[in-house]
């Protein structure tokens, strides 16, 4: 079955979408998830992760929280209320490509053949750095970013392990790993200098946000002394230096496509 076009309106039946809710703040739903969960006749929420002042958006829709329902329950719910024509809305936290548990959602709807359209969301990673007035690539420092997580209940690949990540000298940003702390500590030190820059952004864009600014050698203390063992993200690096080299695109003698670079001022010659 091909992709229902999520554009306009929810599906009319046979369908669910999954919508990207956003990391905690209402107004960072975006306007398409916004306007389908405003629509849905039925919204499957994660209620252990999204705000749920999001569900007062559609108060006449059948609300049903996912938390302690397993994944064939879940599937099931979906499948009939879909099968009967409702517009089914699965609404995760985040961005649903992050970590968001879809694949497997997506591989039980298809074979039943209900349709499946993805609205993406603003991740908890956008909020942490948007919390932090930061770039998280900084020219000259690193020009990529690691998402990626501890091994923990759920086991990461050992090609994947945080040490072997940590040699690139990128900016990482690490996901459900503060109740590892210590652990994520240890890899970190493999590579990163112990005064590297960390900081622990607790609930991003949430009310009660808090951002905890550490070191690589000082994550483990400054978890624990905030209390900090879940819904938090690591990110560390040296582009989190609040100083730094400036980026090219604005410099006077760069040139793209929309501007012709200056020639560098002689101070001998005077200002041209």
């Amino acid at each position: 079955m091909e992709q229902p076009d999520c554009g306009g309106s929810v599906p009319a039946g046979g369908s669910v979408c999954f919508v990207g809710a956003g990391p905690g703040d209402l107004e960072l739903i975006t306007v398409k998830g916004l306007r389908l969960l405003e629509q849905a006749d039925v919204i499957v929420y994660a209620g252990s992760l999204i705000n749920a002042d999001l569900l007062q958006f559609n108060p006449d829709a059948e609300l049903i929280d996912s938390a302690p329902l397993c994944l064939d329950d879940i599937i099931s719910l979906m499948v009939n209320r879909a099968r009967a024509g409702r517009k089914v809305v699965r609404l995760h936290s985040g961005d649903p490509a992050f970590y968001g548990a879809i694949k497997e959602q997506i591989v039980r709807l298809r074979p039943a053949g209900i349709g499946i359209c993805v609205v993406p969301g603003v991740s908890s990673l956008n909020a942490a750095a948007a919390a932090l007035a930061s770039e998280l690539t900084v020219p000259g420092v690193t020009q990529t970013v690691i998402v990626t997580r501890a091994a923990g209940r759920t086991p990461v690949p050992e090609r994947e392990d945080l040490a072997a990540l940590a040699a690139h000298g990128a900016t990482m940003a690490i996901f459900l790993s503060t109740g590892l702390a210590a652990q994520v500590q240890e890899k970190l030190m493999a590579h990163y200098r112990p005064e590297t820059p960390v900081v622990v952004v607790h609930r991003a864009s949430w009310p009660d946000q808090r951002v905890i600014r550490t070191t690589v050698s000082g994550l483990t203390g400054s978890i624990k002394n905030a209390g900090i063992d879940r819904t938090a993200i690591i990110l560390v690096g040296e582009a989190l230096a609040q100083e730094g080299d400036e980026s090219l695109l604005y410099a006077r003698g760069f040139s793209h496509g929309y501007r012709a670079g200056e020639a560098p001022v002689n101070p001998e010659q005077g200002e041209r």
